[in-house]
């Protein structure tokens, strides 16, 4: 485990907000972002907007980010997305994965 935690350290970092649009509030997205995200072991933190919109905040090694990028693209079962938006990259996080109230 060791090894996989340095590993991490060592590869560069990436860090990027989007925005998910579609179907995907009232599915379960929060919750399977949050899922989704903590295998990948990655940061950040996820919620819905006001206007129906998901955001989430990614951060990890660019590998991780790009293929949580890719899982959003589907979502869970019952959403439809339309749209993945990066609105910002770079910046820090705190540890861990959380799912905010809007």
């Amino acid at each position: 485990m060791a090894a996989k935690e340095d590993k991490r350290r060592s590869d560069p970092v990436k860090t990027v907000t989007v925005r998910i649009e579609g179907r995907v509030q009232g599915v379960f997205y929060r919750a399977w972002t949050e899922d989704a995200a903590r295998a990948l072991g990655l940061d950040g933190s996820v919620r819905n907007r006001p206007d129906g919109i998901v955001e989430a905040v990614f951060s990890g090694p660019a590998e991780s980010v790009d293929a949580m990028l890719e899982r959003c693209r589907q979502g869970p079962p019952g959403a439809r997305v339309t749209e993945i938006v990066v609105t910002q990259v770079g910046g820090t996080v705190a540890p861990g994965f959380r799912v905010l109230r809007a």
